[in-house]
């Protein structure tokens, strides 16, 4: 499986897990159950996870597919600092990320 694409905490978890530490250690390391050390242990491990999502969105936030659908309808970003109530600014470089997501 490619771990890289997994968070940092659940590549931490297998690895310690690879390496034989017990569940209730590993839960002591984390300060979390050991529960919750073998739920994230498993859902790393299920296909397709850590892939990137091919849903409708391409991979974008909620917010990121907002701003982008209101700036190709033409709105600015000073219209939009209050409807998000974001800066300008801030929209912007959502708008560029969302942007550079896109394209890749």
């Amino acid at each position: 499986m490619d771990n890289d694409r997994l968070r940092p905490i659940e590549r931490r978890m297998l690895k310690l897990a690879e390496a034989g530490v017990d569940d209730v250690e590993i839960a002591w390391r984390f300060r979390c159950s050991p529960k919750s050390v073998r739920q994230v242990t498993a859902l790393s491990q299920l296909p397709g996870r850590g892939q990137r999502s091919t849903a409708a969105g391409g991979g974008l936030r909620p917010i990121e597919r907002r701003v982008l659908r209101w700036r190709d309808a033409g709105a600015e970003f000073t219209d939009l600092a209050a409807r998000f109530r974001r800066r300008p600014a801030s929209l912007q470089q959502i708008e560029q990320v969302a942007r550079y997501k896109l394209a890749r």
